[in-house]
């Protein structure tokens, strides 16, 4: 029975594994060493709690949460939120498709292609087109089992995470005992580290995939299961994500009279190649070019949910694209649109990238409060209401979520503030 529920939790909790993820376990792990990896515990926590609230929505409600959300709060408030999150998420689409071009030089290099451009090109372009026929001309099992297949190829950063050879002892120690560093950079890291793991757009695909799969109330423990399979998995990804880079570029840097600076994902893999050889490079840029197309395919698809959703067009996967036009139209533009930045010369691609994660900031409390308002809910929910400790558990979480949400878009919008 388990593995017929399985798959909602386990795949938008691994999808959020996403390049933006990546890029930030990555700087943390490189800047701050193994410090940080104690966080990843609470962290952990926050994102069962919210994934677990919409998933049990879906099971007794039978819809969708911008469903959910248009009934409850009118049409007028689902507009400004839908509107919002279309705008994150064209941005949030083209990172994705960066992260692809920018595993492009480590595959380029290893395979000796002359024209790195063109290689490039083709590999986003390619990323585009599977994306696109993957989830179109299959049904919602066989795309389902892609997915999964996506988010086991993670293991390649467990694998990276013991080839580079860190010092346990340390990782452990570090990993049980809080650490705590007075100064803004550590303050910053760690909002990153809170904000990329629970994104806006996660919580209306798993509700969507719930509903999509037919989960019902007596079936809920093992749908519950799954999504706290899927947050434990996809933050030991983090975890080792965090360990191979913090072993590398981190204890490199310390010895170093010219220090590694990660820019950009792909800075990454590159620095991997003399400190720790090919190979773990290799696998490093493998991990990212199956993240990058994996959330390239959830992301578009969770906005074309709730878009159809919110406003009674017809959706899901298992549909012909000839009875659900506007959910594949959509899906294709997005899909369309992201590959393009990338690919054209001359796109905003870093202005693009700043002001989806500006609009995912806005917008993430705003959803969680609408989701505890509609779980609470008796007339909604029945006896599948939040208990009082649970409600504490939760509202907490908003509250944390929420305001480091606001001071991390503060400190990109205003650096002097924190000066």
């Amino acid at each position: 029975m388990f593995f017929s529920i399985v798959g909602p939790g386990l795949i938008t909790a691994n999808a959020d594994n996403d390049v933006g993820g990546i890029l930030t376990y990555s700087q943390a792990g490189a800047q701050f060493g193994y410090s940080l990896l104690w966080i990843l515990v609470p962290v952990t926590l926050a994102l069962i709690v919210v994934q677990e609230m919409c998933a049990r929505m879906g099971a007794v409600t039978g819809k969708g949460l911008a469903d959910l959300i248009r009934e409850n709060f009118g049409v007028k408030i689902t507009f400004w939120c839908l509107l919002v999150f279309v705008l994150g998420d064209v941005g949030n689409t083209a990172t994705e498709f960066a992260g692809v071009a920018s595993s492009a030089p480590i595959f380029a290099g290893y395979l000796h292609v002359a024209n790195a451009e063109a290689f490039k090109i083709a590999l986003v372009a390619g990323a585009a087109i599977f994306v696109f026929f993957t989830v179109t001309r299959g049904t919602a099992k066989i795309v389902e089992r892609v997915f999964f297949a996506f988010c086991f190829v993670y293991i390649a950063y467990i694998v990276s995470a013991f080839v580079v050879r860190p010092d346990w002892g340390d990782v452990l120690h570090q990993s049980i005992v809080p650490h705590w560093q007075a100064s803004k950079a550590y303050l910053i890291m760690v909002i990153a580290v809170i904000g990329t793991t629970i994104s806006p757009w996660m919580q209306f695909y798993i509700q969507a995939a719930v509903v999509d799969k037919g989960v019902r109330e007596d079936e809920y423990g093992y749908s519950r299961l799954d999504v706290v399979t899927g947050g434990i998995w996809t933050d030991v990804i983090a975890y080792f994500i965090i360990v191979s880079c913090a072993a590398t570029i981190f204890v490199h840097n310390l010895h170093a009279g010219h220090p590694i600076v990660v820019n950009g994902v792909g800075d990454v893999a590159i620095a991997l190649q003399p400190l720790a050889g090919r190979f773990a490079a290799l696998l490093f840029a493998l991990g990212l070019l199956n993240a990058a197309v994996f959330t390239a395919s959830i992301l578009p698809l969770s906005t074309a949910y709730y878009v159809c959703e919110a406003f009674g067009f017809e959706r899901g996967i298992d549909h012909r694209v000839r009875d659900a036009p506007v959910f594949y139209g959509f899906y294709l533009a997005l899909i369309i649109i992201g590959a393009a930045v990338v690919i054209l010369p001359g796109a905003p691609l870093l202005a693009i990238i700043f002001y989806s994660q500006v609009l995912n900031g806005v917008l993430l409390p705003v959803v969680l409060v609408l989701m505890l308002l509609l779980i609470n809910n008796k007339r909604l929910m029945g006896a599948w209401t939040n208990g009082p400790f649970f409600n504490v558990v939760a509202w907490a979480t908003v509250g944390i979520v929420g305001l480091l949400t606001v001071v991390s878009t503060l400190e990109v919008i205003f650096p002097s503030l924190g000066s």
